[in-house]
């Protein structure tokens, strides 16, 4: 318990000194979250408008550390978790893995946007307006990361430490090429398919029939099976939208709409992904 305790001290130091050195944008909130545990939780949220991206880092109550890129251009979210290991049962320090999918452009305010917010009470523990509830996402390959730049250039350096373990879907793809105006394939190189996956590419689904089934690690016993992990990350707050007011206009009898305000959101994601063995996965029992 003790060699436990100070890798979280150590982890905890870690956390301090990567938000110290890593530059992700030109303006940042701090901004004091109260989740659904009741735990106020501390986000730092970073607009960076040349590179038009909203990034989103907070630690959660059991050490994992979340980080959320929002990159406008590409229309690509993604969600990077640094794990901490179980060390009494065989894990390493930690594991990182990353979720990259489609999103919509109306759902986040614009990097514009947030890198004008400004807090009038920087100490006020907030919670969301509107709880969005939980999407589920079941994802199909591995990225490959020398070649992750086709879907977006933010997720090489951001999932660096999650070489094997960085997941993406094919309905995303579908929607990218579709925004892009390119063929689904051009994004083949990027991609390693799960071995309990369908290769969407073929242009009939054989495999449908024949592709190996894997079980939840929900179920499995044995800790060096492949199965299915299962892994929830929330978003406890986040700018989702902008609020417009109506006035008076400059003439008689004209109205006037204008920006006042923010409207904040909370979403959970539910990511399902092919794990090689069950010690990858002990947190889905």
């Amino acid at each position: 318990m003790t060699k436990m305790k100070n890798w979280r001290c150590f982890f905890n130091i870690l956390v301090v000194l990567l938000s110290l050195v890593v530059d992700f944008s030109d303006t940042q909130l701090v901004i004091n979250v109260r989740n659904q545990g009741g735990d106020v939780v501390q986000e730092n949220i970073f607009a960076n408008v040349t590179d038009d991206t909203v990034s989103l880092e907070f630690q959660r109550s059991d050490g994992t550390l979340i980080t959320q890129v929002i990159d406008f251009r590409n229309e690509v979210q993604i969600v990077k978790a640094l794990i901490l290991g179980e060390e009494e049962r065989g894990q390493s320090q930690y594991q990182v893995v990353c979720f990259i999918f489609h999103f919509d452009k109306d759902s986040f305010i614009s990097s514009d946007a947030m890198s004008k917010l400004r807090q009038k009470n920087p100490g006020t523990i907030r919670t969301p307006e509107e709880d969005l509830g939980r999407t589920n996402y079941t994802m199909d390959y591995t990225v490959v990361l020398p070649h992750s730049g086709l879907i977006s250039p933010f997720i090489s350096d951001l999932c660096a430490e999650a070489g094997e373990a960085t997941y993406t879907r094919h309905a995303d793809l579908v929607l990218w090429a579709a925004a892009q105006g390119i063929p689904e394939t051009t994004y083949l190189t990027a991609l390693k398919k799960f071995p309990s996956s369908v290769n969407h590419f073929m242009s009939n689904s054989v495999e449908d029939d024949v592709r190996p089934s894997v079980s939840s690690c929900t179920n499995m016993k044995k800790m060096r099976s492949p199965c299915q992990c299962h892994l929830e990350l929330c978003i406890g707050w986040y700018p989702c939208g902008l609020k417009y007011c109506k006035g008076k206009g400059q003439s008689k009898n004209s109205v006037m709409t204008y920006r006042c305000g923010i409207k904040t959101c909370r979403k959970c994601h539910l990511f399902a992904y092919y794990v090689a063995q069950k010690q990858q996965c002990l947190w889905d029992e």
